[in-house]
């Protein structure tokens, strides 16, 4: 969708970000009193020793019984995805029982303890950021690690891990394939919400890492009167010859139309000034044919891969599956593999941690000691309003797989 220009100030803006703030705060609410932040993981290992030859007991917690026609689709997807992975878990006996915690962070809490009542060795869920969060601190005297599905980094470390696709995983993956193209010079551009900066912060830091340069960074308000604000900004800077990229946030869904759209009014499209986003382009489809878009580069996981996956779900279940069904399945398949490879440590953070990582349904990925998650990207493009890989995602992190 754009927001014509001649919506009343923030109106068009709004109303989509309030129909869709209850899926993105699954990524990128802000938690209090994190479990382990950023940190790298130290001392003992955290999570139960096992026998690998008994069941493991899984419990999934996953939002249902939220009375939300959207968020009942994604738990039914969750719940779904993650009985596909046990049932593909040859080799490796997975015990999984299912816990519906709402939208509620006292809710996602108690289902929890009920679950480690009920004798759960590791946690897959869940959903929002919060309750992520939450669950971490009360699992964590109870030696069980939560393997969440935010994307949210701050909320990682000590016995959290996130399986959602962060911010900087994919700003890592853009800039360093910007810099080998010789894109050095990034201006960043930014919501002024929770999202916007995190993924603001994300990107700067995959500047610094792959010896970028950043050449400028603007925040603009989620509403039409924001935006126009910054453009002549924005536009002033990409036309200055400091600037050969321009990575935009474009966290929430009417942001990235709009803004593209009147930065190429004034001038400023790629190729000749690279725009790069944090969010997939090509979703929901008609964005394809948008002429403002062509050109621009973001990451998305193998798509052959997951039209695989989704085909599995749809003949099994009747229905596509929610996009994030994916994180489910990576979660228990991860659990299976380690199970199924005989590690009496399979599910500590030491197990859970294997440089080789795991093969999941976008591709491979593996999860880090401070509880963010790598995950092989390919980078893309919108060309004659079709996507096209511009470099295709990694096959493996090298060393003994699984």
């Amino acid at each position: 969708m754009v927001v014509s220009a001649t919506t009343r100030p923030g109106t068009g803006l709004r109303r989509i970000v309030a129909r869709t703030a209850a899926i993105l705060s699954a990524f990128v609410l802000a938690a209090c009193e994190p479990t382990g932040g950023s940190q790298q993981a130290s001392g003992p290992a955290i999570g139960p020793l096992i026998n690998p030859g008994e069941p493991v007991r899984v419990a999934l917690l996953a939002p249902g019984g939220s009375g939300s026609a959207d968020l009942e689709w994604l738990s039914r997807s969750l719940k779904n995805a993650a009985r596909m992975a046990a049932a593909d878990a040859q080799g490796a006996s997975i015990d999984l029982r299912v816990y519906d915690t709402g939208t509620s962070t006292e809710q996602a809490v108690a289902q929890a303890n009920a679950a480690a009542d009920a004798g759960a060795q590791i946690i897959v869920g869940p959903l929002f950021a919060e309750g992520a969060n939450a669950v971490g601190n009360a699992m964590r005297p109870r030696n069980i690690n939560v393997l969440s599905f935010s994307n949210n980094a701050e909320i990682a470390g000590g016995n959290v891990f996130i399986l959602g696709n962060s911010f900087a995983n994919i700003a890592d993956r853009l800039v360093g394939f910007g810099v080998r193209q010789g894109k050095r010079n990034v201006f960043v551009v930014a919501e002024d919400d929770v999202a916007g900066q995190i993924g603001g912060r994300a990107i700067e830091t995959a500047i610094a890492r792959n010896g970028a340069r950043m050449a400028g960074r603007i925040n603009h308000p989620v509403s039409v009167t924001g935006i126009d604000a910054v453009v002549p900004q924005i536009a002033a800077a990409a036309q200055s010859g400091q600037v050969d990229a321009v990575f935009m946030t474009a966290n929430n869904q009417a942001v990235l139309p709009y803004l593209t759209e009147k930065l190429a009014a004034a001038g400023v499209r790629s190729p000749v000034t690279q725009m790069m986003g944090l969010t997939r382009w090509d979703q929901p489809p008609a964005r394809a044919s948008l002429p403002q878009l062509q050109e621009g580069w973001f990451a998305i996981p193998d798509q052959g891969l997951r039209a695989q996956f989704d085909a599995r779900y749809r003949s099994a279940y009747g229905e596509q599956p929610h996009e994030l069904a994916s994180l489910a399945y990576d979660g228990v398949a991860a659990i299976s593999s380690l199970v199924r490879g005989g590690q009496r440590n399979a599910l500590t953070t030491t197990g859970l941690t294997q440089r080789a990582g795991f093969a999941g349904v976008g591709g491979v990925f593996r999860l880090r000691p401070d509880g963010t998650s790598e995950r092989a990207l390919a980078v893309a493009t919108l060309r004659g309003n079709r996507l096209v890989i511009l470099d295709p995602a990694q096959r493996g992190f090298g060393g003994a797989g699984f």
